[in-house]
């Protein structure tokens, strides 16, 4: 189900992140999110533990221990804290009681347990305390989660802490199909409050103090009795001699008297129920012997199966065991008589009104009876819903009054009802969270775009639906270019060739301004505007602009003119200066700049020599002693400005052509 997927994408990342987990689920091919109730394929989580254990660098048994350890806190987390709490008193109840949540599970799931192909959990007392667990399942390779889920769960709920061992490794031949049987050695050591441990560490002389104490409190009538009765009802399983300070602690005190830790019940000398009382009051329990031949049973399973009215059949012809899945054999059962065992009906077994009806499925505890050597089966259809009782023609007065099936049927009719509603939202959150996610794509991609036509502080505050101030700049370097002989070019050729020809070269140039950090300021025909030190100032502007332009120069060697075939020729003209710069117009606004700094750097274009980087003289005093190669041009007269002082710009002396044009 996606309750594991999902736990295991939790854990990844909280404990390694976001990042670790993406890298992971792409390894492994899988989607990012799984639905809790949702069916998945063991597949996708094998192959996640898999990717794990290699992005991670981890073995795999590390990796599934510390999962069953977050899948334990994990399933708290999600509301089965009190029910994992609940399933027994001690650690050893505890695992007794594992099949039996998973029963449980398979209601709240819809579905049967075969479906839900859970593991299954068998647990043996030692004499010296330890337990042997053994775990049966169709998913080989994962035994090692179980160390950290009842690890987790017995230093949790009872205080303790366990060690696990591996002691047998088999494909068990007993139970149906090839399952995966491992036997672990479970040791526990109780784990005591610093308190506690405390009082443990003290001085003799304080413990018999405190016994003496408590002595002087009871008679020694009484005391004599304590101790008898006490030692009668030891641990059978891990005798220990008690000592007489814990003989001591293991009375209570009511009233004048006192009780006793322990419980024995009394018998009646005969059993003071009829046999048609006992098959009414029971109608769902059957008995049957070492040969599985039927001895009694109850009336309703009669009325469903009338082939149980012929005492001495054998019970495995009417019936097949669902789970555990093992052997219709009286020793098998005795195996497994602490789990739950589920009975179907054999189809071709039940009478006609019956095949086309789904199979009855059956409910119980198997109870051993030593005096008769048979087994009683006490049990209860197995019903997760009305539609379910509806479809097997049965109705609620077929099952006993007393029996919580009655009650259970109800409510999980109720909770499935919510289950499905619960699947929906998520289904739709699910949905929500896609389209949340191809919506923030779709956005990166509009601020890109936007972003590229205007600067992003600019862009920001005109979403804001601000109005954007001209800001003025003290120094700042422009650069223009144009396409020498380009109205010629024009003249000779379709207009899809110069659309062409001017894409190959204005995208070489977009590409230098990130390589270079200038900006991009505006194309008018063949005409490109870039500057530095604008929107963002800069102290470099001079320099970044000077290696903008020579890259430019390298770059359009790559552009072939389509009239000649040879490569186009540019000119390219750089100026420094102050300039004002702003946003102009509400649809498709631009960001301009004013002043007449942009004059001459035009001017520095258009009467620059092809193939050249023409310099005024103020970008020439910003680039004299910063390691370019820079000549004299000498004066010339420059339209509008008179006689001014230019210079080329030839090389950047420390810079070589890949750093120029950003190649590695």
């Amino acid at each position: 189900y996606g309750f594991i997927n999902t736990c295991l994408k939790s854990l990844v990342v909280e404990k390694y992140g976001e990042e670790t987990w993406e890298k992971l689920r792409l390894q492994a091919g899988v989607q990012d999110s799984f639905l809790t109730f949702e069916v998945y394929k063991d597949e996708i989580t094998m192959q996640l533990v898999d990717k794990a254990c290699k992005v991670l660098g981890v073995p795999a048994d590390i990796v599934l221990r510390e999962f069953g350890k977050y899948f334990f806190e994990f399933c708290k987390r999600s509301g089965y804290d009190h029910m994992l709490r609940t399933l027994g008193g001690n650690l050893y109840e505890f695992i007794e009681n594992l099949d039996a949540l998973h029963s449980y599970l398979s209601l709240s799931y819809q579905a049967s347990l075969t479906e839900m192909n859970a593991p299954s959990f068998r647990v043996e007392k030692n004499e010296d305390g330890s337990m042997h667990l053994h775990y049966y399942s169709d998913r080989r390779g994962l035994c090692h989660i179980v160390p950290g889920i009842i690890g987790a769960a017995a230093l949790d709920f009872f205080n303790i802490e366990i060690s696990m061992k591996i002691v047998n490794q088999t494909e068990e031949e007993e139970r149906t199909g090839k399952k995966e049987h491992i036997v672990f050695l479970v040791t526990q050591n109780p784990l005591f409050p610093c308190k506690e441990r405390n009082e443990f560490s003290s001085s003799s002389q304080c413990l018999a103090d405190s016994e003496k104490q408590i002595e002087n409190q009871l008679n020694k009538e009484d005391l004599e009795k304590a101790k008898n009765a006490n030692g009668d009802r030891g641990n059978s399983v891990c005798p220990v001699k008690k000592s007489h300070w814990k003989t001591l602690r293991g009375i209570i005190t009511l009233g004048k008297g006192k009780l006793l830790r322990g419980f024995d019940p009394i018998y009646p000398k005969s059993l003071w129920i009829d046999t048609k009382t006992f098959c009414n009051g029971l109608p769902f329990h059957m008995v049957f012997d070492k040969e599985l031949k039927v001895k009694q049973a109850g009336v309703s399973i009669q009325k469903i199966v009338p082939g149980l009215q012929t005492m001495g059949i054998c019970l495995d012809q009417y019936f097949r065991i669902v789970h555990p899945e093992v052997p219709f054999t009286i020793s098998s059962i005795q195996k497994f008589i602490n789990s739950q065992f589920v009975f179907q009906t054999r189809r071709e077994m039940m009478p006609e009104s019956w095949k086309e009806r789904p199979m009855l499925e059956l409910r119980g505890q198997m109870m051993w009876m030593e005096p008769l050597q048979c087994m009683l089966y006490l049990c209860s259809p197995l019903l997760r819903s009305l539609h379910e009782l509806e479809e097997r023609q049965m109705h609620i007065a077929d099952i006993a009054p007393h029996d919580v099936t009655r009650d259970l049927i109800l409510l999980n009719q109720q909770r499935l009802a919510e289950m499905e509603l619960s699947s929906q939202l998520e289904r739709k959150k699910e949905e929500l969270r896609i389209l949340s996610k191809h919506l923030e794509e779709e956005k990166k991609k509009t601020e890109a775009l936007l972003y590229a036509m205007l600067p992003q502080h600019v862009a920001n505050q005109l979403k804001e639906g601000k109005r954007v101030e001209a800001g003025e700049f003290k120094e700042c370097t422009i650069l223009f270019s144009d396409v020498v002989t380009f109205t010629n070019i024009c003249a000779q050729c379709e207009p899809i060739q110069i659309v062409l020809m001017l894409n190959s070269m204005y995208l070489r140039f977009d590409r230098l301004t990130t390589v270079h950090d200038v900006y991009k300021v505006e194309t008018i025909g063949d005409a490109y505007m870039v500057v530095g030190g604008v929107p963002v100032p800069v102290p470099t502007h001079a320099e970044r602009v000077a290696n903008f332009a020579l890259g430019m120069i390298m770059a359009a060697k790559g552009v072939q003119n389509p009239v000649s075939g040879n490569p186009i020729q540019i000119r390219v003209g750089i100026h420094t200066g102050p300039v004002l710069a702003g946003v102009v117009g509400e649809k498709m606004p631009r960001y301009c700049l004013f002043g007449d700094t942009v004059n001459i750097a035009s001017r520095m274009e258009s009467h620059g020599v092809p193939s050249k980087i023409h310099l005024s003289s103020s970008a020439y005093q910003c680039l004299k002693y910063k390691n370019f190669e820079i000549t004299e041009r000498g004066e010339i007269e420059v339209k509008g400005k008179g006689k001014m002082h230019t210079y080329f710009l030839i090389r950047n002396k420390s810079a070589t052509e890949n750093e120029i044009m950003g190649r590695p």
